[in-house]
């Protein structure tokens, strides 16, 4: 049976050595007195024996039956409600939460290692608990302080779920043609009225209520996005001093049969004059709603790194002990008939490629996490503005490259167990199956393309491109920065292309559409060189103590440089060929 233990020591090394973060948090006012180095390693242990033992055993069992539904009824899978009864005693919903409404308050680079772990050991339980943070976070940011005090407290503790409904069986990515009305009534409330499709968690038998919130139109509303208003409906009426009271008139029509997150409630969802309570101002309903969709993009990103992860582990044991041929230069296990086939080139290329590739992922998450601790809570008007600048840049790039690369490293540890991979028994195709959806929910990895290279590159001039870049320049001209030559080269190529790029757009409309996807995974391979950089200096530095971590953190940063980030060759070449290619070919010739 596949296990799942955190990896406590790499995440400790890149909070801890790579970013320095309890020095970040004292100098932080929001977060000097909640936050330290021992209190976060104690989460972090915490973290992976809740994780390690209580959910990661359910997420094949879970897999197996599913979640299910009978009569606008949801339940999930044995042993998730009495794991989520427990989960929730630990406070871990409210981690980051708001500490005037019963969150914990701890900083989001501590949040990314918890979502990690979670989502390695179980990614449909994982994502009970995920929207119900999302959903926190835009009330929190956007609602009355009746609304916040009303629904907070018992959303941070677990006790009441949230949902994100966006979606319509006809508008999907253009929300502007959503058909959900919202009728203002009398007492200051809204009549919700329509249909909503892949709502995860919409109904489950975890909680005592959900909190949904709805994206509407009022009837006075201007067409397309700027016409959208967000609705906080839930689904049991809720009286003034937090008592459950009457089911409002929303049901769960049905739930999806899905490739995997099976025991994942994937629901429609049917308000029929549900009662609402406007989030935020009239009309502005998107902008409201993305504060929680950028949280969840950076969740589903960390998905991608959790399974991968997960897979990783699994496949390295595997490598470890299964037998099969001798290494090309002689035998190595000579008391056996055969080497463990980690010997074996390709194997280790596998096997290479998954632990960059994750352990690369890690440490942008945590940088990402970073500038969103910054975002919130730096004294500095200055500083603030950057960090929402980098955080607005790199949230598409997480988001599609973490799962992108999660999905490719979870076919590369099916693949190291070769017929075994394609086994139920032994976890890999259930880790493939579950996290090829992150490449699809929470906007397309194709849409995040467009986003960071329509709007966030060509669009604004490449102004917060060239602070992130700028960072990775003042890096490299460090004294003793690794990889310096390299570094250097990669960020001229991406400036360049950049560059490039924005004089296609400005005669060419097919040009952003046509190159986005290979520049968004161009952007990847550069930003991870960046971290890789960077924790190869403090490897090299801390050789001294090696008791074999920083050897191996030091030959996988070659490995990457030499091996992963020449890929951005390619890909630029692809991306300078332009346009004209993919339409050579008239429709009907598809």
């Amino acid at each position: 049976m596949p296990e799942f233990n955190a990896p406590l020591r790499d995440m400790r090394f890149v909070l801890h050595e790579v970013f320095n973060a309890p020095k970040l948090w004292a100098r932080l006012p929001a977060l000097a007195d909640t936050v330290d180095g021992d209190t976060a390693d104690a989460i972090l242990e915490e973290a992976a024996k809740v994780t390690g033992n209580l959910i990661a055993p359910l997420n094949r069992s879970g897999d197996e039956e599913g979640a299910s539904w009978h009569a606008g009824q949801v339940r999930t899978p044995a042993g998730f409600k009495e794991a989520y009864s427990t989960y929730i005693q630990g406070g871990w919903v409210g981690l980051s939460g708001n500490p005037a409404y019963g969150g914990m308050g701890m900083p989001k680079m501590l949040a990314v290692q918890f979502e990690e772990m979670l989502y390695a050991a179980n990614s449909s339980f994982a994502l009970y608990s995920a929207l119900s943070s999302g959903a926190c976070l835009a009330i929190d940011a956007h609602a009355s302080e009746a609304l916040k005090q009303l629904y907070l407290p018992p959303m941070y503790e677990g006790r009441w779920a949230g949902s994100m409904c966006l979606t319509e069986a006809h508008a999907g990515t253009d929300l502007g043609i959503i058909r959900t009305r919202a009728e203002p009534q009398a007492d200051g409330s809204y009549r919700i009225s329509g249909s909503k499709i892949f709502i995860t968690g919409g109904e489950q038998d975890l909680t005592e209520n959900i909190i949904h919130l709805v994206l509407a139109k009022l009837p006075d509303a201007p067409a397309g996005p700027k016409g959208i208003s967000l609705f906080l409906v839930p689904k049991i009426h809720v009286d003034a001093n937090g008592n459950l009271g009457a089911a409002n008139a929303v049901s769960c029509g049905s739930i999806e049969h899905k490739m995997g997150i099976k025991a994942s409630a994937t629901c429609v969802l049917n308000f029929d004059g549900a009662t609402g309570w406007l989030i935020g101002e009239a009309n502005k309903g998107l902008a409201a709603m993305f504060t929680m969709m950028n949280y969840e993009r950076l969740s589903i990103g960390i998905q991608g790194i959790g399974c991968a992860e997960n897979s990783y582990q699994n496949a390295r044991t595997y490598a470890r002990e299964r037998i099969q041929s001798r290494s090309p230069a002689g035998p190595v296990a000579k008391d056996k008939i055969a080497d463990p086939i980690i010997v074996h080139p390709d194997v280790r290329r596998m096997l290479l490629t998954m632990k960059a590739m994750t352990e690369g992922g890690r440490a942008f998450a945590s940088y990402v996490g970073q500038q969103l601790d910054l975002a919130k809570f730096a004294d500095q008007p200055h500083e603030r503005h950057n960090a929402e600048a980098l955080v607005a840049l790199l949230t598409p790039v997480a988001k599609a490259f973490f799962t992108d690369t999660g999905l490719d490293s979870c076919v590369l540890g099916q693949q190291i167990f070769g017929g075994h991979g394609y086994i139920r028994e032994w976890g890999q195709e259930q880790l493939v199956r579950d996290v090829r959806i992150a490449q699809i929910y929470e906007g397309t990895n194709g849409i995040q393309a467009l986003d960071l290279l329509g709007r966030k590159v060509v669009g604004n001039g490449g102004v917060a491109l060239r602070l992130f870049t700028g960072e990775i320049r003042d890096y490299a001209y460090l004294p003793g920065a690794a990889y310096a030559a390299e570094l250097l080269d990669a960020v001229q190529r991406l400036e360049d292309l950049s560059d490039w790029l924005r004089e296609q757009a400005a005669q060419n409309p097919h040009a952003v559409g046509s190159a986005c996807v290979e520049y968004l995974q161009l952007f990847g391979y550069v930003a991870y060189a960046y971290l890789w950089a960077r924790m190869a200096q403090v490897a090299e530095h801390k050789r001294s103590e090696d008791d074999g971590f920083y050897g191996a953190k030091l030959a996988t940063a070659r490995f990457y440089f030499s091996r992963m980030l020449p890929r951005i060759l390619s890909l630029e070449q692809s991306i300078r060929a332009g346009s004209a290619s993919l339409f050579g070919l008239d429709a009907e010739h598809f």
